[in-house]
């Protein structure tokens, strides 16, 4: 093993929701890290770009709407072609809808399970093609607390990332031989766009933080850590494993 097995200098990453929140912080570690990143984002991602080259790394950004799974063989394609290989697909993009289970309708099933997971499942299929062609890579899809618990109004988000679960075992059982770890980082109660509803509730507030052990929301850079371990050839034997990064959360 090398002198520094987290080192990822010369490495490529694709992060997908790369313009705020966990995707940002990631991308930012990945490239603290010595990796170059092609930032995939629905809308501006200029602040990471900026983040990104102040940690002296190339950065690329991939407009794409992965509502759908057009634009999945065009990512790779872009980011090989613009920084000259794929090592790394965090795939981190996710959308989450709230309602009643006797309420929640069809388009708010559809459009989070196509988003959270199928075009999780598509995208690491185009990204595992090049990675088997060239000798192996690594996958980090991100999980939830609710990969293991079933939460409450959210039907559709806990459907799809308790299959984000079993998919990261999936393709560890058919790549991890050809030389590509994958494995999903859960995380915990993270202070992002997504949950500012929740931030904003007093009463939700205090009960999640009653329970975190940690006494506090997690920030996205609490997951770069995380992030580089599961890219790095310090995680080359960890397969199909769900990391989560949670405060102690799910211990309580």
């Amino acid at each position: 093993m090398d002198a520094n097995p987290f080192d990822l200098t010369g490495k490529v990453a694709i992060v997908t929701g790369a313009n705020t929140g966990i995707g940002q912080g990631v991308a930012v570690a990945l490239a603290e890290a010595g990796a170059d990143i092609a930032l995939v984002a629905r809308s501006d991602a200029s602040e990471t770009v900026g983040l990104v080259e102040k940690a002296g790394r190339r950065a690329i950004t991939i407009e794409a709407d992965l509502s759908t799974i057009e634009p999945c063989g065009r990512i790779v394609d872009e980011a090989i072609s613009a920084l000259g290989g794929l090592d790394i697909l965090v795939n981190n993009a996710g959308i989450i809808r709230r309602n009643d289970a006797i309420d929640f309708t069809e388009d708010d099933w559809d459009a989070v399970v196509d988003t959270n997971l199928k075009t999780l499942f598509f995208l690491s299929q185009a990204a595992g093609r090049h990675m088997v062609d060239n000798g192996g890579g690594s996958i980090i899809n991100i999980a939830s607390m609710l990969t293991f618990q079933g939460g409450i109004r959210v039907a559709s988000y806990t459907a799809s990332k308790s299959g984000v679960g079993g998919l990261t075992k999936l393709l560890a059982n058919e790549w991890a031989a050809k030389g590509i770890t994958v494995n999903a980082i859960a995380p915990g109660y993270i202070a992002t766009n997504n949950t500012a509803a929740l931030q904003a509730d007093e009463t939700r507030n205090r009960q999640i933080l009653e329970r975190i052990p940690a006494g506090r929301w997690g920030e996205p850079g609490d997951l770069g850590g995380a992030a580089v371990f599961l890219a790095s050839d310090a995680a080359r034997y960890v397969q199909g494993h769900v990391l989560a990064v949670d405060g102690g959360w799910l211990a309580r």
